[in-house]
């Protein structure tokens, strides 16, 4: 694809990488920072590098082609790494246009694993780079490949493969290009010309690129609801591994990550004291409970809004009030998405909003919070503090307005830097699991076009590797105890119900 959008003056573009660094000196300043940063990460990544010594020499990925479409952070990096040390090629971008971490997506161009993200991407870069993750150089049959395995974050990678297939079928039916129409999205219609652009010049391209994937291992809550939809639809092109149903993923990114991260991101973007405020979560799943702890913790008075009964009176047990947005959208000073849903604050409700209340979102997509309803305010309602922040007029009478963060994306990564290495490891320890699982069972037919999770005792294996870090010591059941229980001494020890 054509990079003429790409700003060539803060880009360093080459055929292998694009990345943020405006000359070679800097190219060279931003490698060491997030080798620096990277060496510090590992000692706080103990599951990765346990993955790393278990297959030290045998090499389980040899031969593999990964594309990741994952948040390019320095957590991120210590993943990518590892994936090439057992035995991969690996190939990246970001999952979100803020999250990248200029100094580890230079790190990882200088190691010589194509890098294709840097911080602040417009939506057309952000989906240009996730084009290029996806091409791989020819091989020997002189055409362009693709990936053999995808390490996926909300889906946009599978996403574009499927999309790109099924355009190319429809072309090739009726030489019909994908039609852009007044009713989506922009970034729906960035999407469909991206496509269109490359029907014209490889009308074939994810139609074969599909056909060589084995499988992908999917990160966060919303991008298995894509998958689920496509498989229970017949759609699902190759099987997927849901990594986020790992408990050691789920209880610890989810609730723990999102408890250290959300404040950081408010703080940092604000300097507002959070003690004292009103607080409202919207949605109390698992995001949802570390960001409402991570506020009661802070010292502020928390609220949830949720539609679930069960994680309602969750909330209620812990001593948390559950109301409705409409009730107390006018009293709250700080207002968090949680949901995984869309359209969960318009632009109706921020009218309603107390002065510099503060608005922000903890779910993956940017559709939880009205932004298109916020840029029918005009560029005049629009003040940028800095970056990631901004003030919106919302009633131009009075000076009122509201302080939105991250543009409606996730403020954890936009406005700090995401989660701490040693929760990322949990999770991506689970990751790099799951590829060498769809990598080793590529030829059998274990797993169908369907979503699938790690089995418990994989699961009890990450949370293992990660106790001696902190000190811990388990006991050790008798025989005769696990008989009691109907156990193995080595575990599992909880039944696949168990909820944790």
């Amino acid at each position: 694809m054509p990079g003429q959008d790409i700003d060539q003056k803060s880009i360093r573009q080459r055929p292998n990488y694009a990345v943020s660094a405006k000359s070679d000196e800097e190219f060279k300043q931003l490698a060491k920072f997030g080798r620096d940063e990277l060496d510090i990460a590992e000692v706080e990544m103990p599951g990765l590098i346990a993955l790393r010594e278990q297959y030290e020499g045998k090499k389980p990925l040899k031969g593999a082609r990964i594309s990741g479409s994952l948040h390019m952070t320095i957590q991120t990096a210590v993943l990518m790494e590892t994936l090439k040390e057992l035995g991969a090629s690996v190939r990246w971008c970001s999952c979100n246009v803020f999250s990248t971490q200029d100094h580890a997506a230079v790190a990882m161009a200088a190691a010589g694993i194509p890098t294709f993200a840097w911080k602040r991407e417009s939506l057309r870069e952000y989906w240009w780079c996730t084009y290029q993750c996806a091409t791989w150089a020819a091989d020997d049959s002189k055409e362009e490949t693709g990936p053999n395995l995808i390490v996926d974050d909300g889906g946009d990678l599978t996403l574009l493969i499927h999309e790109g297939r099924r355009a190319e079928e429809i072309y090739a039916s009726n030489q019909t290009l994908p039609e852009i129409t007044a009713s989506m999205s922009d970034e729906e219609k960035i999407v469909y010309e991206l496509i269109g652009n490359s029907i014209q010049v490889d009308p074939t391209k994810f139609t074969r690129m599909s056909k060589g994937v084995f499988g992908v291992s999917e990160e966060t809550t919303t991008g298995v609801h894509r998958l689920v939809q496509m498989a229970n639809a017949g759609k699902l092109l190759f099987p997927a591994i849901n990594v986020n149903d790992s408990v050691t993923k789920a209880k610890f990114d989810n609730v723990y990550g999102c408890r250290h991260s959300l404040p950081d991101g408010i703080m940092r973007a604000t300097d507002v004291m959070i003690a004292g405020k009103r607080a409202l979560v919207c949605g109390y799943g698992d995001v949802g409970k570390g960001s409402a702890q991570a506020l009661v913790n802070a010292g502020a008075r928390v609220c949830v809004a949720e539609v679930d009964p069960i994680c309602a009176l969750q909330a209620l047990m812990e001593g948390i009030d559950v109301v409705r947005l409409a009730d107390v959208i006018s009293d709250v000073d700080i207002i968090i998405t949680a949901t995984g849903n869309k359209g969960i604050v318009m632009l109706d409700d921020m009218k309603k909003m107390k002065n510099n209340a503060i608005l922000g979102n903890i779910g993956h997509f940017d559709n939880e919070i009205d932004m298109a309803g916020l840029a029918t305010l005009g560029e005049e309602a629009k003040h940028k503090i800095k970056d990631e922040v901004h003030r919106f007029i919302v009633d131009p009478e009075t000076n009122r307005g509201i302080i939105v963060l991250a543009e409606g994306r996730l403020l954890n990564l936009g406005c700090a830097t995401g989660h701490p290495s040693f929760v990322m490891s949990c999770s991506f320890s689970n990751q790099v699991v799951a590829q060498v699982e769809l990598w080793k069972e590529k030829g059998s037919t274990k797993y169908k076009n369907q979503v699938y999770v790690l089995p418990k005792e994989l699961d009890e294996a990450v949370a293992r590797a990660h106790l001696g870090k902190l000190g811990a010591k388990l006991t050790v059941l008798t025989d005769e105890q696990a008989k009691y229980i109907g156990v193995k001494k080595e575990g599992p020890y909880k039944p696949d119900t168990y909820r944790y």
